[in-house]
């Protein structure tokens, strides 16, 4: 991996100045871009696949990495321009982002079917809801703008809502040949609720706002949600759901977190999304200080103190850093507090960026005073999600559809208005039946792969 590593780091010829050590001075935005621009090149360099140029490649992170981690670096790279106005991998984002659409534009990616849930699914449209919201240049290829896309997504999974156990809500795994269909987890309805009220505030289709509530209120009646608003892991299905796995996640109280303030921001400030904006922030509380000389210092508590941390976990402190911070902007009341925890947790996280061979690699353990040998492209996005928020206060609130630049050609969506009704569950196949889809979607992915390369050439982003 390191040797891997030290490839993408020269192919990517980013301009980034020799460091032997980062010094973050908090209040310099001079100091915070620098920074920023040195952790986001450390994370680019895990990627090769705009080099390497195969269907299988672009967009995507190499093994270990997992499909979703991908969409997830490509939403804090789409972060990085919005605090920094770096324009630098703008091509490589615009490239990989619109790698993964799929033949339909809904992001489902035939040659994913095996990795793809509902939660891998939704990080994708995380940053392509975040492209919509900050007026990202548009898609220059295709019908769709990036708010359309987010739509299809969101189309495919409204369809999915399962009333046929636990009352309603996702299974974690769109294909029941996956591991993991019989859980009804979280992060892929906190997701799906997060959506729903972006789309709502970004469009004001009150569908959105309908979902929202549906989702959200269903959560809470599981017991997923708890009266003090910590967020547990899920629910298993075959027991239809009569307990809950009570593990908590910094990335799952992230994603409540700013779904509640959308709501919030939506409703003119209404007291009950403030109360649920409120508790959510109140609840991020154990995710920080793990030691008393640690103070406002962010960790992962279900895994980082006693070492179990696997590669997805390693990101997920960053995802809360992003949510956190953006929430400070349409929910203001949280900035004070949260400004105090991330300051200190960018500090920390600063520090540990001190490892070989480049003396700013990453480390998992921020309260280490130091650089801990756990290096990857999950430690790079915690770090930097973290330290570029430092910039919040030179960025705007996300923006509304009549905000932003439009396509300038007529688009339309894959499905009209959507329809609040419910939705039928997904539906079972053979052994055969799978086989048959999954030859037609390769051949299907294929030929439109083999078309989407063509047109990125004659683009410019290929070759």
């Amino acid at each position: 991996m390191k040797n891997v590593r030290k490839l993408g780091a020269v192919l990517l010829a980013a301009s980034v100045p020799t460091i032997s050590a980062i010094n973050l001075t908090v209040t310099d935005p001079a100091s915070i871009k620098s920074v920023a621009a040195t952790i986001a090149h450390g994370m680019m360099s895990y990627y090769t696949g705009n080099v390497t140029n195969t269907p299988a490649t672009i967009g995507v992170l190499p093994g270990p990495y997992y499909w979703w981690e991908s969409g997830a670096m490509w939403g804090a790279m789409m972060d990085y321009y919005h605090y920094t106005k770096d324009s630098s991998y703008n091509a490589v984002l615009t490239q990989a982002l619109l790698s993964q659409v799929g033949p339909e534009y809904d992001f489902m990616v035939p040659l994913h079917q095996k990795d793809e849930g509902n939660d891998d699914q939704a990080f994708w449209g995380f940053a392509a809801m975040s492209a919509a919201e900050k007026d990202y240049p548009q898609p220059t290829i295709g019908k769709y703008s990036w708010v359309q896309l987010v739509e299809n997504l969101w189309n495919t999974q409204v369809r999915r809502w399962d009333t046929t156990t636990c009352g309603g809500g996702l299974r974690w795994q769109i294909f029941d040949f996956n591991n993991g269909y019989t859980y009804k987890n979280t992060v892929s309805n906190g997701a799906f609720f997060q959506l729903s009220a972006r789309l709502a505030r970004f469009t004001g289709n009150q569908t959105y706002v309908d979902w929202a509530n549906k989702s959200y209120d269903w959560a809470v009646n599981l017991g997923l949600i708890t009266s003090d608003y910590h967020v547990y892991d899920g629910s298993d299905v075959l027991k239809n759901c009569s307990d809950q796995n009570k593990v908590i996640w910094t990335y799952n109280a992230g994603i409540y977190l700013y779904g509640a303030a959308m709501m919030y921001n939506y409703t003119n400030g209404s007291a009950l999304w403030e109360t649920r904006t409120q508790g959510f922030f109140n609840a991020t509380a154990n995710f920080f200080s793990p030691y008393d000389n640690a103070t406002d210092i962010m960790y992962e508590p279900a895994c980082e103190t006693v070492h179990t941390c696997n590669v997805d976990q390693f990101s997920f402190k960053g995802y809360l850093s992003r949510y956190m911070w953006a929430t400070t902007l349409i929910a203001p009341f949280t900035k004070p507090a949260t400004t105090q925890l991330l300051t200190a947790s960018a500090k920390a996280a600063a520090v540990s960026c001190s490892g070989p061979s480049d003396g700013v690699t990453c480390g998992e353990h921020w309260y280490y005073g130091g650089y801990d040998g756990k290096w990857g492209a999950g430690q790079q996005m915690s770090a930097l999600e973290t330290i570029q928020g430092l910039l919040i206060a030179g960025t705007v609130p996300p923006l509304h559809s009549g905000q932003v630049h439009l396509m300038s050609t007529p688009v339309s969506s894959t499905a009209s208005v959507p329809h609040s009704t419910t939705s039928p569950s997904p539906t079972k196949r053979s052994a055969a039946d799978n086989g048959t889809i999954l030859n037609k979607s390769y051949l299907l992915a294929l030929f439109v792969t083999t078309i989407f390369r063509a047109i990125l050439v004659e683009a410019g982003f290929a070759t």
